[in-house]
């Protein structure tokens, strides 16, 4: 029930107006979450007529914004994520299982973040570290799209990185 009960409503003078008689008090009698949980469905009932009605509640959604390389900004959309580690494990011993559960931990872990804006460099950098500890070749994959090498000595010094983190002297 959410914290919320009849009693609540009464007191507070529950202002929503009645489909029937536009009476603007209720109160609540029933109150459960639908089969998806996201939605919170109430049945209420008049003071004035005593007919009941049915309300819905559900939470607003706050638009998570990217902040690309260039300024520009765009909605967040976890299926970029999904396709940028796809590519990076195609053809390696990756399930689809183990590349969700990163696009699932990226996606809690920005949105925990509370802002309304992230960079595409921070998503960018988590997107690594998890194929970094997944796999190494599909981390060297996404990290020469994603830092965009330019030349094989940039290549060859990103793969020195790996193998010193992987055997520290």
């Amino acid at each position: 029930m959410m914290g919320y009960n009849s009693l609540s409503f009464y007191l507070g003078g529950d202002r929503l107006k009645c489909p029937f008689c536009n009476h603007m008090e209720s109160k609540v009698v029933d109150s459960r979450p639908t089969e998806e949980g996201n939605v919170i469905r109430r049945r209420r009932e008049c003071f004035n007529c005593a007919k009941r009605f049915t309300t819905y509640e559900k939470i607003e959604d706050i638009p998570l914004m990217v902040v690309k390389k260039g300024g520009h900004r765009e909605q967040f959309d976890r299926n970029k994520i999904m396709n940028g580690i796809l590519r990076a494990c195609e053809k390696r011993p990756i399930s689809i299982k183990q590349i969700e559960s990163i696009v699932d931990d990226i996606e809690k872990e920005v949105y925990q973040t509370l802002e309304r804006e992230v960079s595409s460099d921070a998503i960018g950098e988590m997107i690594m570290e998890n194929l970094k500890n997944l796999d190494e070749v599909a981390y060297v994959r996404f990290a020469s799209v994603y830092r965009q090498f330019k030349d094989l000595n940039t290549f060859i010094d990103e793969l020195n990185k790996l193998l010193k983190e992987n055997n520290p002297v």
